[in-house]
């Protein structure tokens, strides 16, 4: 892996997927793994046999929805939106992750009790 280049932590790529659906509506899976390394600014990667993986448990759960659509290079492929279930978890998750980061940020910048 490239220096300063990092993998997505565990759980959270749900979420990202389904913020990006909901933000920027209907995309397809090469749109979404390529807009979220770009708004991380290149410091994530996605590999595309992980993104593939979420979208298939996310439309299994219902908190997606698919259909083919044409791309912007003209080829047949298969665009995700967020469902209404998928808006629910997006509100949980979201939730959840700014009460977990604001407990690790605490703990971070725990001082030395010496």
């Amino acid at each position: 892996m490239a220096k300063g280049k990092t993998e997505v932590l565990q759980g959270t790529l749900d979420l990202m997927i389904l913020k990006t659906l909901h933000a920027l509506g209907p995309m397809h899976g090469y749109g979404i793994a390529r807009r979220i390394e770009q708004l991380s600014q290149e410091v994530l990667v996605l590999n595309e046999g992980t993104v593939y993986t979420s979208l298939v448990r996310l439309q299994q759960q219902g908190s997606i929805a698919s259909g083919w659509g044409v791309s912007e290079n003209n080829r047949k492929a298969r665009f995700y939106s967020i469902t209404k279930r998928g808006l629910k978890q997006l509100d949980r998750e979201t939730e959840n992750w700014e009460r977990i980061s604001g407990v690790i940020g605490r703990v971070l910048r725990l001082e030395s009790e010496e």
